[in-house]
């Protein structure tokens, strides 16, 4: 019997999806903190490894551990430390506390991201999984593409970019009063407990291992743009104004949220492995195109671009692997989250590369990242 899709369950686990997106802060963090603190560019860059250094830790725990409290417990635990996270660097400004607000930030929305996906699949019909991911990273990206605009906002009519922190972070508490509120039937596999060697042996798979690697250097791309390219925007076009730069991100953000949106119309109709291929061609191809764009205002179209070829792609991914193995979701979802960890290691390297060669060489890190996501999909399209 197919289920019935109930908005009652959807929605409040969709606002999760925008909890989730408060990671994407790191991007502000590195440009505001850096400039403020007069941090390097290797310094700096220690704000996203703060955050996504826990995917790597604590990812595979925690797909174990909701696979025996649940996965709506899991997902109001990690939106609960994502507040105090948020609202510690709003309290107390230093670079240490807000390396430490950031640390339990990546703490909280690991949870998130490991437990809210596969929530997500609980409530909505089998049939609407890859649509319903992705219009999720839809509501992910809302979040991401207000939030530069938001600190300008509070830091130009109040004097202070850190209200974004304890905005957010009341909204994380809202949240966990919502979910908390409902209940929600949850798919377990009562035969066999998910374990760490039940985990890590899944990585033995080719598949899985590929897949997994795809999110590592996805989430790599989607740190990397977020984090660098105020820099190379720059670097590359230095008579622009100081507001040109920090708009990149946004508009990159824009991209993605109208891709998620597309995505998941598009998904009810099209083909995953087919869609997955040409998401990959169109961010490879704008990223190339990006590091050697004539003029500023190219730039930001093809930033545009990167954020719609790239939308989708983790989503797909995810849907695609849960596909293969339906009831190893917990711990095909522990993987997936603990290669988020790609966040923190993608921009360490682009750092390094842009302090000892240049800004773009660093962004041809993100070529690399790129390419591999084509050749994922490719071995995905001849499995049809």
């Amino acid at each position: 019997m197919t289920k019935k899709l109930n908005f009652t369950y959807v929605i409040p686990v969709l606002v999760s999806f925008f909890v989730m997106s408060f990671c994407d802060l790191v991007g502000i963090g590195v440009d505001r903190v850096k400039l403020e603190f007069g941090l390097s560019n290797t310094l700096a860059q220690l704000i996203p490894s703060a955050v996504f250094v826990w995917f790597f830790i604590l990812s595979v725990p925690v797909g174990i551990l909701q696979d025996r409290i649940g996965k709506r417990n899991m997902v109001n635990i990690g939106m609960g430390i994502t507040a105090i996270g948020l609202f510690i660097p709003f309290l107390f400004y230093t670079f240490t506390t807000v390396l430490f607000g950031f640390a339990l930030l990546g703490i909280g929305n690991t949870i998130v991201q490991v437990s809210a996906n596969p929530l997500l699949v609980d409530v909505v019909p089998s049939n609407r999984t890859s649509s319903f991911l992705s219009f999720s990273q839809f509501i992910k990206a809302i979040g991401s593409m207000i939030a530069a605009p938001l600190a300008g906002y509070f830091a130009l009519k109040f004097g202070d970019w850190k209200i974004l922190f304890l905005v957010f972070g009341v909204v994380s508490v809202l949240s966990v009063i919502w979910l908390s509120m409902i209940k929600i039937e949850e798919t377990r596999n009562m035969e066999k407990r998910a374990t760490f060697g039940s985990s890590f042996s899944l990585l033995s798979t080719g598949f899985i291992f590929m897949m997994v690697m795809g999110i590592f250097l996805v989430v790599g791309i989607d740190v990397g743009v977020n984090a660098v390219s105020g820099q190379f925007l720059h670097n590359k076009f230095p008579d622009a104004k100081q507001t040109f730069y920090e708009s990149g991100r946004s508009i990159y953000f824009f991209g993605k949220m109208l891709g998620t949106f597309g995505g998941a119309l598009m998904l009810t109709l099209l083909p995953s492995r087919k869609f997955f291929l040409w998401s990959s061609i169109l961010a490879l191809v704008s990223i190339l195109s990006l590091i050697f764009a004539p003029t500023a205002m190219s730039a930001m179209v093809i930033i545009f671009i990167i954020g719609l070829g790239v939308a989708n792609i983790f989503p797909l991914i995810f849907s695609l692997s849960v596909e293969k193995y339906p009831v190893r979701t917990n711990e095909i979802s522990g993987l997936m989250i603990m290669a988020v960890s790609g966040g923190a290691v993608i921009p360490l390297l682009i750092g390094s590369l842009t302090d000892s060669v240049g800004v773009t060489a660093g962004m041809f890190v993100l070529v690399v990242c790129a390419v591999y996501e084509l050749f994922t999909s490719l071995v995905n399209l001849k499995r049809v």
